[in-house]
């Protein structure tokens, strides 16, 4: 019971954290292209948000080991409350320039707390669960789906803030919302969860078994292809066709719910083995193939000249790619913990989701790039490329738990 108790108090602080970050996504978006920002500036604005994240996870899972989860926790929570009062302090008479550096200073330090956050929250898991593969994948399972679904409820917070009590007091309102969070975890768990051993070394960091090389590998090109059309050339396409603010921040949102809703679900959709893994690999090449296809054939539907509501083509196409992407998201994010090390988990997860920042990077910054010159379809293209990439990456796993380190 001490398990689950850790494991629930560690989510809901996770939840709450997460809707934020959605919320400052939103508002800072919209807030700026209504400021007429273009496509690629827009980009930027997140540029080091992700880039931070890279270290953050490195760093995070080390610390973690080193120190224990509650205080690297702690810490992500309070730089996001310090990233929520810097962007508050953003002056409407500063200039162009100002005002992007003074926000990318400010999603800097939430990048930060994102990835100390995320890594800790996903070792609790692996030091919480105690009763094997089948445990540990609806624990992961629930926890990432229910995140994600948190994360879209904070895109439609955002936008919901945005129009109702402005930039400025919704800042206000969710940095007070995470002081109460922060008290709360700081008095609730035990001090000494997830502490071990941790590598001596930055070169030792790096060295981890052939598995998380892959999977690190895979969840770079995985997460590049969502955000290369999620994160710019969406709002903008749909903008574009007519949408308002608040329609666009509600598709995004109930989009991301939707998502979130199938990844807690994914233990139920995929063939479980004894092993926990010679079913899984599998079923993530196939599942990986099956997504591969769908951003190739939305391309080819949206440029058809004459096609009569393109948007809603789009709409429909996307929730179909929600779905699978759900699916094979759940499943990277529990194999990576039946990959980890029991002794270095937090470091193996840091690793892991340095990579996914290190995607989310590259994927931000083709999102601004490719929608500004060759529009939504050139996102979607982009995005299948990467898929394809990541299924080739997939294909090379090993579905035994038996691995040996790479010599550092």
């Amino acid at each position: 019971m001490t398990g689950l108790r850790n494991y629930l108090i560690v989510a809901s602080a996770y939840f709450l954290f997460t809707s934020t970050d959605g919320a400052i996504r939103m508002l800072v978006l919209l807030h700026f292209y209504k400021s007429g920002y273009t496509p690629f500036t827009l980009a930027f604005l997140f540029l080091l948000y992700e880039t931070a994240g890279i270290f953050a996870n490195i760093g995070g899972g080390w610390l973690a080991s080193r120190f224990g989860i509650p205080r690297m926790l702690a810490t992500g929570l309070m730089l996001q409350i310090g990233g929520l009062f810097m962007l508050s302090a953003l002056n409407p008479t500063w200039g162009a320039t100002a005002s992007v550096a003074w926000v990318v200073a400010a999603q800097g330090i939430a990048g930060i707390a994102k990835d100390l956050t995320k890594t800790a929250s996903k070792s609790a898991i692996k030091a919480s669960a105690t009763e094997g593969a089948g445990q540990l994948f609806r624990w992961v399972a629930w926890f990432t789906g229910s995140k994600n679904a948190t994360k879209g409820a904070g895109f439609f917070l955002g936008g919901f803030l945005l129009q109702v009590v402005g930039f400025q007091m919704a800042l206000w309102l969710m940095a007070a919302m995470l002081g109460v969070v922060l008290a709360g975890t700081m008095l609730s768990l035990p001090r000494t969860l997830g502490k071990a051993k941790s590598s001596k070394s930055f070169r030792e960091l790096f060295a981890k078994t052939r598995a998380i090389n892959l999977m690190a590998g895979a969840r770079i090109f995985l997460f590049a292809s969502r955000d290369v059309w999620f994160v710019v050339g969406l709002p903008v396409f749909l903008y574009g066709q007519g949408w308002q603010y608040m329609n666009v921040a509600g598709f995004i949102a109930a989009w991301t719910i939707a998502y979130g809703t199938i990844q807690a679900t994914a233990p139920s959709l995929v063939a479980r083995s004894h092993d926990g893994l010679s079913r899984e690999v599998p079923a993530a090449r196939i599942w990986g193939l099956a997504l591969t296809a769908i951003p190739a054939a939305l391309a080819f539907a949206i440029a058809i000249p004459g096609m009569p509501r393109p948007d809603l083509v789009l709409v429909v196409g996307l929730l179909v790619f929600g779905f699978v992407f759900a699916v094979i998201s759940s499943l990277h994010s529990y194999l990576i913990l039946a990959y980890a090390g029991s002794e270095k988990a937090a470091e193996d997860v840091g690793f892991y989701y340095a990579a996914n920042a290190a995607g989310r990077l590259a994927g931000i910054l083709l999102s601004g790039i490719l929608t500004q010159h060759y529009g939504m379809a050139g996102c979607l293209w982009g995005s299948a490329v990467m898929l394809a990439v990541c299924f080739g990456i997939t294909a090379l796993l090993p579905s035994t738990a038996i691995f040996r380190r790479v010599p550092a």
